[in-house]
């Protein structure tokens, strides 16, 4: 069979099949054109520190070791920001033999600076699970900038099922826009906290500083969270996925976009969304940095479906269609 990314009926069949099940059941707009929405379960923790299970070990076992406290997620609990959460996801997978997965943030939860991996047991590594795993899932949470309240089905991440190994067909750069005017937000410190079942709920000038950078240069400060905007823009063809990926660190004292996917017609004259750009989550490391206007800041990897989306991006509306600079869907328009 052919590998690649499962598009949108791949995984409903998966769903048909059990092989992804989950209570309550799994609902049907959590499908996107190739990927799958999670949901956060009904209880968290919080550890004293991040942790891999690693091979031969449950998850379940090492929060034992970890654990401060149990979180009731039915009714809604805050996680404070500097804290670090493990929470049960609501989904459990049967996999195929011959499919895998790889987890990652949404663009909401990226947006407003929550940093999240996925756990399976006996995984050596975050976000990636193995070909035929069978088990629960978990999430790492760790609000950075905000303090956030979630609930049990609360959707912070996302997964992308595969069929074998998916060949890279193309890598694009990604520069940064810093031309004049409202170029970028800069998040304040201290803020409220931000419910994240609540769309366009917030004030965003509680939570964000604009940013007018000059002679299309920005400093960024260390320690300190930006949503900045690609200057290109963004196409994703209708038989492929992508990821953007943080380039060689070398080049560069900063992280860029925590949360990575981007589905089949993004972009595209089909799903009418022509120019849209690809927003860039940044976070400068120990030193300051100079960013310049088009600088190379990302990568976009881009990969095969294993056949064309029944659904395509957008194609029912989105809060991040035809997009350029913009916050999380939680915010008010600036």
């Amino acid at each position: 069979m052919t590998a690649g990314i499962l598009p949108c009926q791949s995984i409903e069949a998966l769903l048909a099949a059990g092989a992804i099940a989950a209570a309550p059941p799994i609902l049907a707009e959590q499908v996107q054109p190739a990927s799958l929405d999670l949901r956060l379960g009904a209880r968290a923790w919080r550890v004293r520190a991040s942790f891999l299970p690693g091979l031969g070990r449950r998850v379940a076992e090492r929060i034992a070791d970890v654990a401060m406290h149990e979180l009731d997620l039915e009714d809604g609990a805050v996680l404070e920001r500097g804290c670090v959460y493990i929470a049960e996801i609501a989904e459990r997978l049967e996999l195929p033999p011959d499919v895998s997965a790889r987890a990652n943030p949404k663009s909401s939860t990226g947006r407003v600076d929550v940093f999240v991996r996925a756990l399976t047991d006996h995984g050596p590594a975050f976000d990636d699970i193995a070909e035929g795993y069978r088990g629960p899932l978990y999430i790492e949470i760790a609000p950075q900038t905000f303090s956030v309240l979630v609930r049990q089905g609360t959707r912070l991440n996302q997964l992308r099922l595969k069929r074998g190994v998916p060949p890279t067909l193309s890598v694009r750069s990604v520069g940064v826009d810093l031309t004049a005017g409202l170029a970028g937000f800069r998040a304040r410190r201290h803020a409220g906290v931000i419910d994240l079942d609540r769309e366009d709920g917030h004030d965003p000038r509680d939570f964000w500083e604009p940013l007018e950078p000059r002679r299309g240069e920005l400093l960024l400060d260390p320690g300190e969270f930006y949503i900045l905007a690609s200057k290109e823009a963004v196409e994703i063809p209708i038989l492929e996925a992508a990821e953007m990926t943080p380039i060689d660190p070398a080049v560069g004292e900063f992280r860029v976009h925590y949360a990575g996917f981007f589905d089949p017609g993004f972009g595209v004259p089909e799903t009418d969304s022509v120019g849209a750009r690809g927003v860039l989550e940044v976070r400068s490391h120990e030193t300051p940095f100079l960013l310049e206007d088009g600088q190379i800041v990302a990568r976009l990897v881009y990969q095969p479906l294993t056949e064309r989306p029944a659904r395509l991006y957008g194609e029912n509306g989105s809060h991040y269609q035809r997009q350029g600079l913009k916050l999380s869907k939680h915010f008010r328009p600036w």
